[in-house]
């Protein structure tokens, strides 16, 4: 399992509250988005039977293992998507507003200009829908990343009860404890899973990717519109890859700069 900060190339030994390593940063040279380190690591994915408002894709609860990995810091915002595609099409204007109205394919071309722009050999993605639940929960077992008490989400999270039906600047609300911010509401987070409600049941346990074809892509975290059952760490649903709206937007992760 790769647990080595690919900057420095030593191990982070700052502790985090709930007992993951804190990462370094990184920042990256053309838009000037931060990522950070997650180190890797052993979870349980999914929700458990009893958890409040469940439903029933969310499970069997499942041991996962990852590989360390960057994972962006927010989402992708409009003037970072603007920078790489020229255009930006989201509803809700807002330079550090997070870009929305983007489909899964948009974000892929995205990603492809912006390997291109920067060196030519790749290095941005989609995180996988295991990274991103992994990251979102930093070691929290709760139905959001701080835990149960549904009073403490609107410390974390734009969601319906609190977003008067619009998204927000990135990074408005609270981290998780790795530094992650608005990974449970503003918007739906397009990863690169193919989508399957019953894939759980038979996922392997080291990096998994998803199932090997499907026709609609996993999307997380629950957005704007949606109530606080719709944005906990462990909700999961699936969009055409092409299906655009002002729900969706997306994050990256990344491989060693």
């Amino acid at each position: 399992m790769t647990d080595i900060c690919p900057v420095c190339d030593t191990p982070n030994q700052e502790e985090g509250n709930l007992g993951m390593v804190v990462g370094k940063e990184w920042i990256c040279p053309i838009t000037g988005m931060k990522f950070v380190w997650i180190p890797s690591g052993e979870f349980l994915m999914g929700s458990p039977g009893g958890e409040e408002e469940r439903s029933g894709n969310e499970g069997p609860q499942h041991q996962v293992k990852l590989d360390g990995f960057w994972m962006g810091k927010f989402s992708v915002t409009q003037g970072e998507y603007e920078q790489v595609m020229g255009k930006n099409p989201s509803k809700f204007k807002g330079v550090r507003n997070p870009v929305e109205n983007v489909s899964w394919d948009d974000a892929q071309e995205f990603i492809e200009k912006l390997n291109v722009d920067e060196r030519g050999d790749g290095g941005y993605q989609m995180p996988t829908e295991a990274q991103w639940e992994y990251a979102c929960r930093a070691g929290s077992k709760g139905r959001w990343c701080f835990g149960d008490d549904e009073k403490l989400l609107k410390e974390y999270a734009w969601y319906a009860g609190n977003s008067g039906g619009k998204t927000h600047p990135v990074g408005e609300k609270k981290p998780n404890e790795i530094g992650l911010h608005d990974m449970h509401g503003n918007v739906w987070e397009w990863v690169s899973d193919w989508y399957d409600e019953n894939f759980y049941a038979n996922s392997p346990k080291d990096n998994p990717q998803g199932p090997s074809s499907g026709s609609a892509r996993v999307n997380r975290g629950g957005s704007w519109g949606i109530g606080p059952a719709g944005v906990r760490s462990a909700v999961r649903a699936g969009d055409d890859p092409d299906i655009c709206n002002a729900f969706l937007g997306f994050r990256l992760s990344r491989t060693c700069p």
